[in-house]
């Protein structure tokens, strides 16, 4: 496949974006992002007067009161990384910040210029980022490009040119003259330093209109002995968020293609009907936020004007509310009387003589509202909101562009026409221009068109249509590389190579793989499969990998190029990593294509990968189904004498782990089974023999050494031999070796064993393991398999705050083996570390036949059974307890559960 190369000579294509706010930046970042997949060579010009690209209007502010109305989830750069925004919050604002929070606007504002650094780095050299500190006067079409006339009268010339000014400026229709040319009126609140006269000098204010903004300004400038007006035509104010929201809920009928008054009336029944079932409006609104777009663009020209007319204002305050922490001080202020809102609107204005307002002689303003209500005030403030048609803005650019034919006015005269990327469609049957734009200027056609989650699909849609004319999408050539079983891969020779070089390490078990797939990815940023790969080893093997970003990287690539077998793959780690119907994907996916030896790998519980848990047993059949496919292959087999493992055929499994170590001495999953074929045997001191020499001769270079060490304490620990146990812990399983999750599964569920079964005097030192784990790992962990061990390392370290984070987070999660087996594993853990050893064994003895559903191998879910046995003892169920030992002692010799059983009968109960 021929695919551009950065080091192309090729001229750069010159993309000048008009805008430098959130519109913009976000265009920049998804330019960025695009042309780095396809190796186009770019060059954006972020033309804006202010200082800084991703502030604009809305998140220029610094008054930590103006807070984002959409919770910080829903924020994100990337329509598939949801929670990117959040991350960012986590590690450079708070660390305990969440999806749900409402954070100050000017977080916002930092997010993107990061955003835009980190996009922009990632591709250069053949993408280079330039701010132009400028405002445009003018856009001209020049021949083929594009000419931009800045303020002080110089041209910039573009091949393409991305509209992205946001709001228009409005001109103050509703003020009277006397107003405009008041120097007590602020006609653009949001200007720099527009409201500082107002911070420092007393006299009440009249806000005009009752929305986002007059609510911001009101929260701004309050003081005691201030009053606030605000009147709007509707005086309603917009509804708060819930504190804690409901999913949305999709109406239960079709509305598209109703005519208004039939669609009005069926959104009346859907949000009655969400109120009568769960007591709250916002559910049914939310369900509609899918459907507005297609909604808007089914009505006739008279429903619309119908709905501007009457509905519009309605709409409005329940669509768009204010956060809780917003609403509470605004509620406040009203209770206090320093805030009024009020149905009306400005029909005169006159000035008060000096004088009039007191002995300080300060200026104001009587203004007389409909009804023949007056106020007087010192300060009117224009929040009424921007205009909507551009040929009625105070900006001559827009003027201009109408009065060119370059564009003309959308629907409604709402905004400006475009074509369903977003290019803008000129006066009669002229070419378009190469000219886009988005968000605001689109909200006549798309009606809801101004808030980051339309604007960011918006912004990766432009960007792909735009470098569709510089450098086409790459379409799978004829002839591909392929991987070791001859499947073919999107993707160039070079970057097929470093993907064949994971899957071997993968498949060995060596250490490489991550650096291999990375190498991939940055030979081909649009190999999608090499993302997916990167993303699933983050997710389940414990990889230093941005699991969410490599899933999107994955996801958006797939799209660009990718053919049905990779789509699926994709779709498979995407569902995995969410918790949704994972298994039955990859199960699906291997069905099709039974050759993709990456998903065979994922589909049993592997060093690397969890398994499958679910569908344990369908996944079984599926993988020995598969054997004519692979034909004998040692990895193949390995994974066979795994399984075979797993359903205690232990002289299968041992056979064909050993065929598959004939073939391929260093192959790491034919000697993990190997292993755990000694230990359900129990015998550990063959095992932990043969072990040892495996380890020796090729396990340093595993990519898991730490999984071996551990199988050989287990061999140890079942040998009654404490000295052994922590020698093994502190020469292969100690911070100084082992991080990360393998840290986790491997060292502190090796420690809390040891504990449990009182083979480890003193103090066991958890502490040091988990600060190499990281405190997200352990409270908010991707899979039910790490929940499973941090809920251990928790209990281990006698921390009831982490569980009780943890237990949130599972009961919480989307996968029902977090919320049915984790949360109620955790309310077991903390029970015994506060020693109610009773509770946490009922917990436990209903968890136990559950653990399997958290995937990985037997001798990892028994560490359930080894808390399970403690709990037991503790609380005097001595019968349980021995109960339990037997059925163990049955299953594998140990001398550790036979003493613990002789103790027992002795009437010496210990752990």
């Amino acid at each position: 496949m021929s695919l551009p190369t950065h080091q192309s000579l090729e001229p750069r294509h010159t993309v000048a974006v008009v805008g430098a706010g959130a519109a913009g930046t976000l265009v920049a970042i998804h330019l960025c992002e695009a042309a780095h997949r396809r190796g186009s060579r770019l060059e954006i010009l972020l033309v804006d007067p202010t200082g800084a690209p991703g502030t604009g209007t809305a998140y220029a502010t610094r008054d930590p009161r103006h807070r984002l109305n959409v919770p910080a989830g829903g924020m994100s750069c990337y329509p598939d990384d949801g929670t990117h925004f959040v991350r960012w919050l986590v590690r450079h604002a708070n660390t305990r910040s969440t999806a749900a929070d409402f954070v100050p606007r000017g977080l916002f504002g930092s997010y993107l210029a990061d955003t835009l650094v980190d996009a922009s780095a990632r591709a250069r050299p053949s993408v280079a980022v330039r701010h132009v500190a400028a405002a445009v006067a003018d856009i001209r079409r020049q021949g083929g490009r594009m000419a931009l006339v800045l303020a002080d009268g110089t041209e910039l010339g573009a091949d393409s040119c991305v509209l992205a000014t946001g709001p228009l400026r409005s001109r103050q229709g509703w003020a009277p003259p006397e107003l405009r040319r008041s120097p007590q009126f602020v006609p653009d609140p949001w200007a720099p330093d527009a409201l500082t006269r107002l911070l420092a000098a007393d006299g009440d204010i009249l806000l005009v209109g009752s929305g986002l903004t007059a609510v911001d300004v009101a929260l701004t400038l309050d003081r005691p002995g201030r009053t606030i007006h605000a009147v709007s035509r509707g005086g309603e104010l917009p509804r708060p968020h819930a504190v804690a929201p409901l999913a949305p809920l999709p109406p239960d009928g079709p509305l598209l293609g109703l005519p208004l008054a039939d669609l009005r009336r069926a959104v009346h029944r859907h949000v009655g009907r969400t109120i009568r079932a769960h007591g709250d409006w916002r559910p049914a609104v939310d369900g509609l936020r899918p459907l507005t777009a297609q909604l808007w663009s089914g009505l006739s020209d008279a429903d619309r004007a119908e709905f501007l007319a009457r509905d519009h204002s309605r709409w409005n305050t329940l669509r768009h509310r204010m956060s809780p922490a917003t609403a509470e001080s605004l509620q406040r202020l009203r209770d206090a009387g320093r805030f009024v809102p009020a149905t009306g609107r400005v029909e005169a204005v006159r000035p008060l003589p000096d004088g009039a307002e007191g002995a300080d002689r300060r200026p104001g303003l009587v203004v007389a509202l409909n009804g023949g209500r007056t106020l007087r005030v010192r300060w009117v403030v224009d929040c009424t909101g921007p205009a909507t048609d551009p040929a009625r803005s105070a900006d001559p650019l827009h003027t201009g562009l109408l009065d060119s034919g370059l564009a003309r006015t959308g629907p409604m005269r709402i905004g400006y026409a475009t074509d369903p990327d977003g290019r803008l469609l000129g006066a009669g049957d002229t070419t378009p221009a190469p000219l886009w734009t988005l968000g605001a200027h689109r909200r006549g056609e798309l009606w809801e068109s101004t808030a980051v989650p339309e604007i960011r699909v918006q912004a990766a849609r432009l960007a792909g249509a735009l470098l569709d004319g510089v450098t086409p999408r790459t379409r799978p050539a004829a002839r591909r590389p392929t991987d070791q079983l001859g499947l073919p891969l999107s993707t160039h020779p070079e970057a097929a190579t470093a993907y064949c070089t994971a899957l071997e390490d993968l498949m060995a078990v060596r250490a490489g793989s991550e650096e291999a797939l990375r190498q991939a990815v940055e030979l081909d940023p649009g190999f999608a499969l090499a993302h997916a790969a990167l993303a699933a080893l983050g997710h389940e093997g414990g990889a230093h990998v941005d699991v969410p970003r490599a899933l999107a990287d994955a996801r958006t690539a797939v799209r660009e190029r990718g053919d049905e077998r990779e789509r699926s793959m994709v779709e498979v780690v995407a569902q995995r990593i969410l918790g949704a119907g994972g298994d039955a994907a990859l199960l699906r996916h291997l069905t099709d294509h039974p050759r993709d030896v990456l998903a065979l790998g994922m589909a049993v519980p592997t060093i690397a990968f969890s398994g499958v848990a679910d569908l344990q047993e369908d996944a079984y059949q599926l993988v020995e189904r598969t054997a004519p496919d692979h034909d004998g292959h040692w990895f193949h087999t390995s994974l066979l004498a795994f399984i075979r493992q797993e359903q205690n055929d232990f002289a299968a499994a041992d056979r064909l782990a050993r065929r598959a170590l004939a073939a391929e001495p260093a192959a790491g999953h034919a000697a993990h089974a190997l292993t755990h074929v000694y230990y359900e045997q129990g015998d550990h001191r063959e095992g932990l023999r043969w072990l040892d020499a495996w380890i020796d001769r090729h396990g340093q270079g595993t990519a898991h050494h730490a999984h071996f060490s551990w199988h050989a304490g287990l061999h140890e620990l079942a040998l009654d031999d404490a000295a052994a146990v922590r020698r093994r812990w502190h020469s292969q399983l100690s911070p100084s070796r082992v991080h990360g999750i393998r840290a986790l599964v491997d060292s502190a569920s090796l420690l809390w064993r040891a504990r449990l079964a009182d083979r480890w005097p003193g103090a066991t030192p958890i502490e040091a393991v988990l600060d190499s784990i990281g405190q997200e790992t352990l409270e908010q962990p991707g899979s039910a398999f790490v929940a499973l061990h941090s809920a251990v390392a928790l209990a281990a370290a006698g921390d009831l705050v982490g569980l009780h984070r943890l237990h949130r987070h599972a009961a919480w999660h989307s996968d029902p083996v977090q919320s049915e087996v984790i949360a109620p594993l955790c309310d077991a853990m903390s029970a015994a570390v506060e020693e109610r050893w009773g509770e946490a064994a009922d917990t436990l003895t209903a968890l136990r036949p559950l653990a399997r559903r958290v995937g990985g191998s037997a001798a990892q879910r028994e560490v359930v059974e080894e808390t399970l046995l403690r709990a037991l003892t503790a609380s005097g169920r001595y019968a349980d307890a021995e109960l339990l030992l037997r059925e163990r002692l049955d299953r594998r010799p140990s001398a550790l559960d036979l003493r613990r059983a002789q103790q027992l009968r002795a009437g010496v109960p210990t752990a």
